[in-house]
Protein backbone atom coordinates (compact mmCIF):
# COMPACT_ATOMS: atom_id res chain seq x y z
CA UNK A 1 0.00 0.00 0.00
CA UNK A 2 2.95 2.46 0.85
CA UNK A 3 4.05 1.95 -2.82
CA UNK A 4 0.64 2.98 -4.28
CA UNK A 5 0.82 5.76 -1.68
CA UNK A 6 3.74 6.93 -3.56
CA UNK A 7 2.74 6.36 -6.90
CA UNK A 8 -0.38 8.19 -6.78
CA UNK A 9 1.72 11.58 -4.48
CA UNK A 10 4.66 11.78 -6.76
CA UNK A 11 5.43 15.36 -7.49
CA UNK A 12 5.75 14.88 -11.27
CA UNK A 13 1.86 13.05 -11.55
CA UNK A 14 0.94 16.86 -11.31
CA UNK A 15 2.86 17.71 -14.57
CA UNK A 16 1.59 14.44 -16.37
CA UNK A 17 -1.65 15.15 -15.88
CA UNK A 18 -1.18 18.56 -16.99
CA UNK A 19 -0.24 17.31 -20.41
CA UNK A 20 -2.82 14.80 -20.53
CA UNK A 21 -5.33 17.70 -19.71
CA UNK A 22 -3.88 19.84 -22.66
CA UNK A 23 -3.83 16.81 -24.94
CA UNK A 24 -7.15 16.26 -24.24
CA UNK A 25 -8.56 19.87 -24.77
CA UNK A 26 -6.08 20.52 -28.41
CA UNK A 27 -8.37 17.37 -29.28
CA UNK A 28 -11.74 18.45 -28.38
CA UNK A 29 -11.52 21.91 -30.35
CA UNK A 30 -9.42 20.01 -33.57
CA UNK A 31 -12.38 18.17 -33.36
CA UNK A 32 -14.77 20.76 -32.90
CA UNK A 33 -13.12 23.14 -36.04
CA UNK A 34 -13.37 19.93 -37.82
CA UNK A 35 -17.31 19.18 -37.24
CA UNK A 36 -16.74 16.52 -35.79
CA UNK A 37 -19.15 15.11 -33.18
CA UNK A 38 -18.38 13.41 -29.87
CA UNK A 39 -20.35 10.05 -29.17
CA UNK A 40 -20.39 8.98 -25.49
CA UNK A 41 -18.59 5.53 -25.14
CA UNK A 42 -20.27 1.79 -25.22
CA UNK A 43 -19.00 -0.33 -22.12
CA UNK A 44 -21.37 -3.71 -22.86
CA UNK A 45 -22.60 -4.95 -25.88
CA UNK A 46 -23.53 -8.42 -27.76
CA UNK A 47 -19.98 -8.07 -29.58
CA UNK A 48 -16.84 -6.00 -29.59
CA UNK A 49 -13.28 -5.98 -31.39
CA UNK A 50 -12.25 -9.54 -31.37
CA UNK A 51 -8.62 -8.25 -31.69
CA UNK A 52 -5.47 -9.60 -33.96
CA UNK A 53 -4.62 -11.31 -30.71
CA UNK A 54 -5.54 -13.34 -28.06
CA UNK A 55 -6.79 -11.36 -24.79
CA UNK A 56 -8.33 -13.19 -21.68
CA UNK A 57 -12.25 -13.49 -22.00
CA UNK A 58 -13.61 -10.15 -20.56
CA UNK A 59 -17.93 -10.51 -20.21
CA UNK A 60 -20.38 -10.83 -17.99
CA UNK A 61 -24.07 -12.00 -17.69
CA UNK A 62 -26.92 -9.51 -17.25
CA UNK A 63 -30.62 -10.20 -17.53
CA UNK A 64 -30.15 -13.69 -19.66
CA UNK A 65 -28.08 -11.95 -22.03
CA UNK A 66 -23.90 -12.22 -22.59
CA UNK A 67 -22.74 -8.95 -22.69
CA UNK A 68 -18.73 -8.16 -23.74
CA UNK A 69 -17.09 -5.19 -22.02
CA UNK A 70 -15.27 -3.06 -25.10
CA UNK A 71 -12.24 -3.91 -26.27
CA UNK A 72 -12.66 -0.80 -29.21
CA UNK A 73 -16.03 0.57 -30.33
CA UNK A 74 -14.61 0.06 -34.35
CA UNK A 75 -18.01 -1.90 -34.94
CA UNK A 76 -20.53 0.83 -33.32
CA UNK A 77 -18.47 3.68 -34.64
CA UNK A 78 -18.92 2.11 -37.94
CA UNK A 79 -22.59 2.11 -37.05
CA UNK A 80 -22.79 5.39 -36.37
CA UNK A 81 -21.75 6.37 -39.57
CA UNK A 82 -25.62 4.50 -40.99
CA UNK A 83 -26.72 8.19 -40.04
CA UNK A 84 -26.88 10.72 -43.40
CA UNK A 85 -26.31 13.84 -41.38
CA UNK A 86 -23.01 12.90 -39.61
CA UNK A 87 -19.81 12.90 -41.72
CA UNK A 88 -17.38 11.83 -38.58
CA UNK A 89 -17.81 11.07 -35.01
CA UNK A 90 -15.09 10.28 -32.08
CA UNK A 91 -15.14 9.19 -29.00
CA UNK A 92 -12.56 8.59 -25.98
CA UNK A 93 -13.70 5.09 -24.93
CA UNK A 94 -12.63 3.17 -21.63
CA UNK A 95 -11.42 -0.67 -23.38
CA UNK A 96 -10.90 -3.34 -21.33
CA UNK A 97 -7.86 -5.99 -22.99
CA UNK A 98 -7.30 -8.56 -20.75
CA UNK A 99 -3.29 -9.32 -21.61
CA UNK A 100 -0.89 -11.44 -20.82
CA UNK A 101 0.60 -11.75 -17.83
CA UNK A 102 3.93 -11.77 -19.71
CA UNK A 103 3.49 -8.06 -21.48
CA UNK A 104 3.72 -6.53 -17.88
CA UNK A 105 7.38 -5.84 -19.06
CA UNK A 106 6.69 -4.23 -22.47
CA UNK A 107 6.41 -0.72 -20.43
CA UNK A 108 3.48 -0.08 -23.24
CA UNK A 109 0.89 -1.99 -22.10
CA UNK A 110 -2.53 -2.05 -20.17
CA UNK A 111 -5.39 -4.03 -19.33
CA UNK A 112 -7.48 -1.05 -18.85
CA UNK A 113 -7.28 2.09 -20.56
CA UNK A 114 -8.64 5.08 -22.84
CA UNK A 115 -8.73 5.37 -27.02
CA UNK A 116 -9.78 8.19 -28.71
CA UNK A 117 -11.45 6.40 -31.43
CA UNK A 118 -12.32 8.41 -35.03
CA UNK A 119 -14.29 7.28 -38.09
CA UNK A 120 -14.88 9.85 -40.97
CA UNK A 121 -17.52 8.60 -43.84
CA UNK A 122 -16.61 8.85 -47.21
CA UNK A 123 -12.72 8.77 -46.74
CA UNK A 124 -9.84 6.84 -48.15
CA UNK A 125 -7.28 5.52 -46.29
CA UNK A 126 -4.79 8.58 -47.51
CA UNK A 127 -7.53 11.13 -46.32
CA UNK A 128 -7.67 9.70 -42.86
CA UNK A 129 -4.05 9.39 -42.83
CA UNK A 130 -3.99 13.39 -44.03
CA UNK A 131 -6.63 14.07 -40.75
CA UNK A 132 -4.33 12.41 -38.48
CA UNK A 133 -1.07 14.14 -39.40
CA UNK A 134 -2.96 17.69 -39.06
CA UNK A 135 -4.40 16.41 -35.25
CA UNK A 136 -1.14 15.30 -34.14
CA UNK A 137 0.64 18.19 -35.07
CA UNK A 138 -2.43 20.41 -33.66
CA UNK A 139 -1.56 18.31 -30.19
CA UNK A 140 1.92 18.40 -30.29
CA UNK A 141 1.77 22.55 -30.71
CA UNK A 142 -0.68 23.08 -28.53
CA UNK A 143 1.06 20.44 -25.50
CA UNK A 144 4.77 22.20 -26.39
CA UNK A 145 3.03 25.71 -26.19
CA UNK A 146 1.23 25.55 -23.20
CA UNK A 147 2.92 23.16 -20.51
CA UNK A 148 6.69 24.32 -21.19
CA UNK A 149 6.98 24.35 -17.28
CA UNK A 150 5.73 20.73 -17.26
CA UNK A 151 7.65 19.38 -19.69
CA UNK A 152 11.04 21.43 -18.64
CA UNK A 153 10.33 19.69 -15.43
CA UNK A 154 9.58 16.44 -16.44
CA UNK A 155 13.22 16.33 -18.85
CA UNK A 156 11.42 16.43 -21.98
CA UNK A 157 10.81 18.40 -25.36
CA UNK A 158 8.88 17.61 -28.26
CA UNK A 159 9.56 18.68 -31.70
CA UNK A 160 6.99 18.97 -34.06
CA UNK A 161 6.76 16.53 -36.90
CA UNK A 162 7.17 17.48 -40.31
CA UNK A 163 4.23 16.29 -42.64
CA UNK A 164 3.51 13.86 -44.15
CA UNK A 165 4.73 11.44 -42.09
CA UNK A 166 7.38 8.92 -43.42
CA UNK A 167 5.48 5.22 -44.85
CA UNK A 168 6.80 2.10 -44.64
CA UNK A 169 4.95 -1.12 -45.86
CA UNK A 170 4.95 -3.88 -43.06
CA UNK A 171 6.20 -6.80 -45.58
CA UNK A 172 9.03 -5.01 -46.35
CA UNK A 173 10.07 -3.67 -42.66
CA UNK A 174 9.90 -8.09 -41.42
CA UNK A 175 11.84 -8.74 -44.86
CA UNK A 176 14.50 -5.99 -43.80
CA UNK A 177 14.21 -6.50 -39.96
CA UNK A 178 12.87 -9.66 -38.79
CA UNK A 179 9.86 -10.42 -36.36
CA UNK A 180 11.05 -7.34 -34.24
CA UNK A 181 10.81 -4.89 -36.90
CA UNK A 182 8.62 -2.62 -35.14
CA UNK A 183 10.86 -2.32 -32.32
CA UNK A 184 13.91 -1.67 -34.47
CA UNK A 185 12.73 0.51 -36.78
CA UNK A 186 10.89 2.22 -34.06
CA UNK A 187 14.54 3.17 -31.84
CA UNK A 188 15.33 4.61 -36.00
CA UNK A 189 13.24 6.95 -36.60
CA UNK A 190 12.90 10.24 -34.53
CA UNK A 191 9.29 11.65 -35.66
CA UNK A 192 6.02 9.29 -36.13
CA UNK A 193 5.43 7.32 -38.85
CA UNK A 194 3.16 5.04 -40.95
CA UNK A 195 3.28 1.24 -41.59
CA UNK A 196 0.89 -0.16 -43.82
CA UNK A 197 -0.43 -3.49 -44.89
CA UNK A 198 -1.55 -5.79 -41.43
CA UNK A 199 -2.96 -8.91 -41.63
CA UNK A 200 -6.01 -8.54 -39.25
CA UNK A 201 -10.05 -8.36 -38.34
CA UNK A 202 -12.10 -9.09 -40.79
CA UNK A 203 -13.58 -5.53 -40.68
CA UNK A 204 -10.19 -4.16 -42.17
CA UNK A 205 -10.59 -3.64 -46.00
CA UNK A 206 -9.32 -5.52 -48.24
CA UNK A 207 -7.71 -4.50 -52.00
CA UNK A 208 -9.93 -7.29 -54.47
CA UNK A 209 -7.86 -7.13 -56.54
CA UNK A 210 -4.34 -7.00 -54.64
CA UNK A 211 -5.31 -8.62 -51.69
CA UNK A 212 -3.09 -5.96 -49.77
CA UNK A 213 -4.69 -4.51 -46.10
CA UNK A 214 -5.64 -1.29 -46.67
CA UNK A 215 -4.68 -0.37 -43.18
CA UNK A 216 -2.36 1.31 -41.14
CA UNK A 217 -0.39 1.72 -37.65
CA UNK A 218 1.02 5.05 -36.31
CA UNK A 219 4.09 3.95 -34.63
CA UNK A 220 5.96 6.48 -32.21
CA UNK A 221 9.87 6.79 -32.77
CA UNK A 222 12.62 6.25 -29.53
CA UNK A 223 11.02 2.63 -29.07
CA UNK A 224 7.85 4.27 -28.13
CA UNK A 225 6.15 1.80 -30.26
CA UNK A 226 2.74 1.64 -31.98
CA UNK A 227 0.15 4.54 -31.04
CA UNK A 228 -2.62 4.22 -33.54
CA UNK A 229 -4.60 1.76 -35.42
CA UNK A 230 -6.93 2.16 -38.52
CA UNK A 231 -7.95 0.97 -41.73
CA UNK A 232 -10.52 1.68 -44.48
CA UNK A 233 -13.65 -0.64 -43.72
CA UNK A 234 -14.61 -3.77 -45.29
CA UNK A 235 -19.00 -3.01 -45.96
CA UNK A 236 -19.60 -5.85 -48.23
CA UNK A 237 -21.39 -8.70 -46.67
CA UNK A 238 -20.12 -11.46 -48.53
CA UNK A 239 -16.24 -10.06 -47.58
CA UNK A 240 -16.94 -9.98 -44.11
CA UNK A 241 -18.42 -13.89 -43.70
CA UNK A 242 -15.18 -14.52 -45.83
CA UNK A 243 -12.53 -12.72 -43.57
CA UNK A 244 -14.40 -14.60 -40.63
CA UNK A 245 -13.80 -17.65 -41.68
CA UNK A 246 -10.66 -17.09 -42.87
CA UNK A 247 -9.59 -15.44 -38.94
CA UNK A 248 -11.77 -18.55 -37.60
CA UNK A 249 -14.00 -15.56 -35.46
CA UNK A 250 -17.26 -16.76 -34.32
CA UNK A 251 -20.20 -14.71 -36.30
CA UNK A 252 -22.87 -15.96 -33.69
CA UNK A 253 -22.32 -12.83 -31.27
CA UNK A 254 -22.18 -10.52 -34.16
CA UNK A 255 -25.41 -11.54 -35.66
CA UNK A 256 -27.09 -7.64 -35.21
CA UNK A 257 -23.61 -6.03 -36.84
CA UNK A 258 -24.19 -9.03 -39.73
CA UNK A 259 -27.88 -8.24 -39.93
CA UNK A 260 -27.11 -5.08 -40.91
CA UNK A 261 -24.34 -5.41 -43.18
CA UNK A 262 -26.72 -7.84 -45.28
CA UNK A 263 -28.65 -5.39 -45.70
CA UNK A 264 -26.00 -3.59 -48.08
CA UNK A 265 -26.48 -0.17 -46.04
CA UNK A 266 -22.97 -0.03 -44.61
CA UNK A 267 -21.02 3.17 -45.36
CA UNK A 268 -17.68 3.31 -46.83
CA UNK A 269 -15.68 5.00 -43.89
CA UNK A 270 -11.98 5.13 -42.71
CA UNK A 271 -11.12 5.39 -39.21
CA UNK A 272 -8.58 4.64 -36.40
CA UNK A 273 -7.84 5.08 -32.53
CA UNK A 274 -4.67 6.03 -30.04
CA UNK A 275 -4.76 5.19 -27.00
CA UNK A 276 -4.54 8.32 -24.98
CA UNK A 277 -2.07 6.80 -21.99
CA UNK A 278 0.62 5.91 -25.03
CA UNK A 279 0.40 9.21 -26.23
CA UNK A 280 1.03 10.82 -22.84
CA UNK A 281 4.16 8.80 -22.39
CA UNK A 282 5.46 9.01 -25.45
CA UNK A 283 4.51 13.10 -24.99
CA UNK A 284 6.60 13.26 -21.40
CA UNK A 285 9.48 10.64 -22.12
CA UNK A 286 8.19 8.13 -19.46
CA UNK A 287 9.70 4.88 -20.00
CA UNK A 288 6.85 2.94 -18.09
CA UNK A 289 2.92 3.40 -19.61
CA UNK A 290 2.28 2.71 -15.70
CA UNK A 291 4.32 6.22 -14.78
CA UNK A 292 1.58 8.21 -16.75
CA UNK A 293 -1.70 6.76 -14.76
CA UNK A 294 -2.32 7.41 -11.88
CA UNK A 295 -4.77 3.97 -11.09
CA UNK A 296 -2.16 1.74 -14.00
CA UNK A 297 -3.97 -1.75 -14.62
CA UNK A 298 -0.65 -3.37 -15.80
CA UNK A 299 -0.99 -7.00 -17.34
CA UNK A 300 0.19 -9.53 -14.59
CA UNK A 301 0.06 -6.79 -11.74
CA UNK A 302 -2.56 -7.38 -8.72
CA UNK A 303 -5.48 -4.27 -9.02
CA UNK A 304 -4.55 -2.64 -5.24
CA UNK A 305 -7.14 0.29 -5.72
Amino acid sequence: MERTIKHITRPEMKEILHVQSAVLKSLHDFMWNENLVQLMPVILAPFTDPLAHTVSESAIEYSGQKLQLTKSMILHKQLSMLRDDIHGIYVISPNVRLERGELSSSGRHLFEFSQVDIELKGASHTDFMRFMERLYLHMFSFVRSECRDSLKSLGREIELPSVPFPVYDSTELETEFGAEWEHLISMQETQPFWVTDHYREFYDKEDPITRKHINYDIIYPEGFGEGLSGAERETDYDVIIRKMKERKTDPTSYKSYLEIAKKGILRPTAGGGFGVERLVRYLTGKKQIQDVCMFPRVPGEDVVI
